[in-house]
């Protein structure tokens, strides 16, 4: 049984192997890329993207949709303070790592861009963007790529796709990326990649997606220089997912600046952020439980024993963790205090 299906699975690698021969046939460069293709380092990511920069922060920010499974492990690359690479089609991923480390050497985009696709022999096969710290960008588009296959270069960005529906998805998703100047620089992308699949997207459909932004300077604690790293690596909506993550992001960055307003004692701005984030995804418990802990730790227990009641209500074990808060300081209240709170 096990020979028959192992002689069934060969028998179908042959066909793969002989219809991805008769695509190539004829053009030696592309032939180099299908040998890739079978290559753990390499992928078949046919898809769309967008790489984008906000001169006002100086963000730089790539974002990608495919129906390809877990997309931003090749597509999308970012470094603080260089730029970002978009690399997809038949991927060379080496497109993201070195492209960023040419930037970084003082290159420009489009000058790194030129100087991967000359050493590249699978080039038509390619489809890469990039655009480097100043705002200089620039695309690339191979010959052999798949229909329907184009990019469109703007001011501070550039939008690519391959294998579409439509010829409508880049100039759908230039008019969105430009209708959208006033947002942030994550969810104008994010208005870029919805446009697309709206006007059509992966002709296969779509599976995956991610969203990378970076700082336009790198810090002395880069751990912190990646201000968006979302992926999905496999969903039926990746898009909505997507958009979803990055709310629920933003969400608890309300809760970040919340706990800062804290420590400055700032009860007021620290309710606003709290509430601002509850209002974004109310049925998150663990939001409601820290804002009611914040309001514990400031002496307003009634408050807080209000609010802690209706988590445990919901989820118990909320209770079992407020009673091992005091032990390690992050539940300042009296005996009698932290008994009305786990009453």
């Amino acid at each position: 049984m096990q020979d028959k299906v192992l002689k069934i699975y060969v028998m179908k690698m042959l066909v793969m192997r002989k219809l991805l021969l008769l695509f190539f046939a004829g053009n030696a460069c592309c032939l180099s890329s299908y040998a890739q293709f079978f290559r753990r380092d390499s992928g078949l990511a046919h898809t769309f993207s967008i790489v984008a920069r906000d001169p006002g922060t100086g963000e730089m920010a790539v974002g990608v949709q495919s129906h390809w499974f877990s997309v931003g492990t090749a597509v999308p690359w970012a470094e603080a303070g260089i730029g970002v690479v978009a690399t997809q089609s038949f991927v060379n991923k080496s497109y993201g790592l070195k492209g960023l480390a040419l930037m970084e050497s003082g290159k420009s985009a489009p000058e790194s861009l030129k100087e991967l696709l000359a050493q590249d022999e699978g080039r038509e096969v390619r489809q890469v963007a990039m655009i480097d710290v100043n705002g200089n960008v620039d695309a690339y588009t191979g010959n052999k790529c798949i229909d329907f296959a184009d990019h469109i270069v703007g001011k501070n960005f550039s939008v690519q796709s391959n294998m579409m529906l439509t010829g409508k998805v880049c100039q759908a998703m230039a008019s969105a990326y430009e209708a959208g100047i006033n947002l942030p620089l994550a969810e104008r992308v994010m208005r870029a990649l919805e446009a697309a699949q709206a006007a059509g997207g992966d002709i296969r459909g779509k599976q995956s997606a991610a969203l990378l932004v970076v700082a336009g300077t790198r810090s002395k604690t880069p751990w912190n220089d990646r201000l968006v790293d979302l992926r999905v690596d496999d969903h039926v909506t990746p898009l909505k997912e997507l958009n979803r993550l990055l709310r629920l992001q933003r969400a608890y960055e309300h809760m970040d600046k919340g706990d800062l307003a804290t420590e400055k004692n700032d009860m007021k701005l620290a309710m606003e952020e709290y509430g601002a984030a509850m209002k974004m995804f109310p049925t998150n418990l663990e939001m409601k439980y820290w804002t009611a802990i914040t309001l514990a730790n400031n002496k307003k227990i009634t408050e807080a024993g209000v609010l802690l009641q209706k988590i445990y209500k919901l989820d118990a074990n909320w209770r079992a963790l407020t009673l091992r808060l005091p032990k390690v300081g992050l539940l300042t209240v009296t005996p009698a205090e932290l008994k009305t709170l786990t009453r």
